[in-house]
């Protein structure tokens, strides 16, 4: 390309496999990653240059045909957990899997209708909520369940406090806390949501909620001890999943219009893009610092350290 930006486009590599490129200037490049890759770190080159221009971690598929409508739950052994959560009412085979660190899956969880959100307990106990029964379910070891507490309304977005207390996000545009006897107490009020609430426990001793409208522009918020809520961001369009890294550094899910992406939101508010896809709902750090990225229906790992993230076919 000549200074001004006129010219033909500059072949991409990634690795031996040509990509798509989807727009360049005299400064950047944007391509689509090629389907095929095994995913890792992969040397990208541009402009037919002999040395490889960058290094980029391609995301390794390591579940497809699930249905994420929150973020996945990674446990104390680096065990993954994913939904199929099915459209409204949908008795699916298979409400939740488990994937082991040497990449077995296996059915875990069936019988819970419309699986929505995930958390752990500080035990190690997975909870699974149902948004079309308004109910949260405690898991055994056996992927066996019970009834923890109902009448949630649209029961999604889950997590503990530090202490072991539960919230659990109504999308009608309540947030409850659930007492030790198992009963849901209205602990916060924010704007009703079109597509699920997702929270997030802080280590600053406060809840994070997302909460997607119809808007272009929507917040994340920040719910303190008391009930009280605060706008830690409002630059995002359409907030979906939200986790603290290893760091205890906020990492957020956007997806406006489908050109979605995982963004890093630090203490005083600068925001970095660090993964583009496209349909990305959740996120999960495992606890050797790598991630789990998820869309609707299938999840990527990122290994620790990795520089720059993408996915095949995402620009």
């Amino acid at each position: 390309m000549n200074g001004s930006g006129e010219g033909p486009l500059p072949p991409v590599l990634f690795g031996s496999v040509p990509a798509r490129v989807v727009a360049a200037s005299p400064r950047s490049v944007s391509v689509s990653v090629p389907a095929g890759l095994d995913g890792g770190r992969t040397t990208v080159r541009v402009g037919g240059e002999s040395g490889a221009t960058a290094l980029v971690d391609v995301g390794r598929p390591v579940a497809t045909g699930v249905h994420q409508v929150d973020n996945p739950a990674i446990d104390g052994d680096g065990t993954l957990f994913v939904t199929y959560s099915g459209s409204r009412g949908e008795r699916s085979p298979v409400s939740v899997f488990r994937i082991r660190t040497d990449g077995y899956r296996e059915p875990f969880v069936t019988g819970i209708v419309n699986a929505t959100s995930m958390a752990l307990s500080p035990d190690g106990r997975l909870h699974v909520s149902s948004r079309f029964e308004g109910t949260v379910y405690r898991v055994g070891d056996d992927g066996t369940h019970e009834v923890l507490v109902s009448d949630l309304g649209v029961a999604c977005g889950m997590a503990f406090s530090q202490d072991g207390t539960l919230y659990v996000g109504d999308r009608s545009g309540t947030v409850f806390r659930v007492a030790t006897s198992g009963r849901a107490i209205p602990f916060a009020t924010l704007p009703p949501s079109v597509a699920a609430f997702h929270l997030a426990w802080g280590p600053d001793d406060g809840l994070y909620v997302s909460a997607p409208t119809l808007a272009t522009c929507d917040s994340v918020y920040r719910i303190d001890r008391t009930g009280a809520v605060t706008t830690v961001s409002s630059g995002f369009g359409r907030p979906q999943g939200l986790a603290f890294d290893q760091e205890g550094v906020l990492h957020v899910v956007e997806a406006l219009a489908g050109a979605s992406g995982l963004w890093r939101v630090d203490a005083d508010g600068t925001r970095t893009q660090v993964l583009a896809a496209r349909g990305l709902v959740g996120v999960a750090f495992d606890p050797s610092g790598g991630l789990v990225a998820a869309s609707s229906d299938t999840a990527y790992r990122l290994d620790p350290g990795a520089v720059m993230i993408g996915r095949p076919g995402i620009p």
